[in-house]
């Protein structure tokens, strides 16, 4: 199993590399009746692009999305969805000079144990190019999750390095390229990304991701857990090496009587469960933070290895991101919006004779 494909009432399958041709992907299971346009995805891809800012990769993709199917007259007919989106600014030649370098921290030694070949342009299937045809199909997920349930699905960078939001105003978000929730901070956090690049080197970030109105009863109780299958959404995310649901590792200091999240029929004290409860869905927000990464590709000399195991020194040129998880929101909101529109649709199918249960708290 090559595991290419993730969902299982709605699945999605992405295929393309950094430097082919073409990315795109095939959203099976998707319900019919949903109205869609090439250009509801626009918004959202221009969201994850690099090259809106100084700060991100100066590639600059046109990532106009092709419908090839399972679209007819503007609405979903319920047949799988193929979407495309051709590469336009790929730049291989970057890559010539280290093909035959292991570049540290990337995944070039492990994708040649496993395959006995790798494609070294960009870092191929690794690259996070890839994700664009997540968020494209998130498109559709967020739309069914909006219209159906009222669900919004919103993410922001909550720490870049030592530095964290000193306040929080969601308006915010959107108007600076850090998706920084403090319009204060933007000036400060300019000036520490330029010295950054000029550096020559990487940092790492945080990104907190929160799905409102989701209703009690999604997700199963034991191998299908709703946190669990978000924690394995976002950790297939490139460069993401930590997940927290809830109050996560600061769980680990609390006392049960302060991470217990106390109700009363006004509604539940506190969220330290990040709005899931034995696996399902408790009507709360489901709060999720995701830790990526420095980034691996750097203009400063390191130590590595060549494809003959002689010991060399690597330096990695071309287009790349001083911080990774600047980009990386729109990426979060769709690998959340895509586990909650296939939980929902399980719970469809299982559950959708269930009547209202009683209480509801609030």
């Amino acid at each position: 199993m090559s595991d290419n494909s993730f969902g299982r009432l709605l699945r999605v399958t992405t295929f393309g590399e950094s430097h082919g041709p073409a990315i795109g992907c095939v959203i099976d299971g998707c319900p019919p009746g949903i109205a869609i346009a090439p250009e509801d995805f626009r918004a959202d891809l221009d969201r994850r692009a690099t090259g809106k800012s100084r700060h991100t990769s100066q590639r600059h993709e046109a990532d106009e999305v092709e419908i090839l199917s399972g679209v007819y007259e503007g609405r979903t007919t319920g047949t799988p969805i193929g979407l495309l989106v051709r590469n336009t600014d790929a730049r291989s030649k970057d890559y010539s000079k280290i093909a035959e370098q292991f570049r540290p921290g990337h995944a070039d030694y492990t994708y040649l144990h496993k395959y006995g070949l790798r494609d070294p342009r960009g870092g191929g299937r690794s690259s996070a190019r890839e994700t664009t045809m997540r968020v494209a199909a998130a498109v559709i997920a967020k739309k069914w999750l909006r219209d159906r349930h009222g669900i919004t699905v919103q993410a922001h960078v909550s720490q870049i390095a030592d530095i964290r939001p000193r306040g929080f105003d969601a308006a915010a978000i959107e108007g600076n390229p850090f998706f920084w929730p403090d319009a204060s901070q933007v000036a400060e956090l300019e000036a520490f990304m330029d010295a950054l690049r000029k550096s020559g080197d990487s940092v790492g970030a945080r990104v907190d991701v929160i799905a409102r109105n989701v209703p009690p009863g999604w997700g199963e109780p034991i191998y299908g857990k709703l946190d669990a299958e978000i924690a394995a959404a976002m950790m297939s995310i490139n460069a993401v090496k930590g997940v927290e649901i809830g109050a996560g590792f600061g769980a680990v200091t609390q006392r049960g009587t302060e991470h217990r999240d106390l109700m009363s029929p006004d509604g539940f004290a506190s969220n330290h469960a990040g709005g899931i409860l034995g696996g399902i869905s408790s009507g709360q927000d489901i709060t999720c933070s995701v830790a990526f990464k420095p980034t691996s590709s750097l203009r400063l000399p390191g130590a590595t290895v060549d494809t003959a195991g002689q010991p060399v020194e690597v330096i990695t040129t071309g287009r790349h991101d001083p911080c990774v998880g600047l980009r990386a929101p729109p990426i979060c909101e769709a690998m959340l919006a895509l586990v909650l529109m296939d939980q929902a649709l399980r719970h469809r199918a299982q559950c959708g004779d269930v009547a209202p249960v009683a209480p509801r708290i609030p």
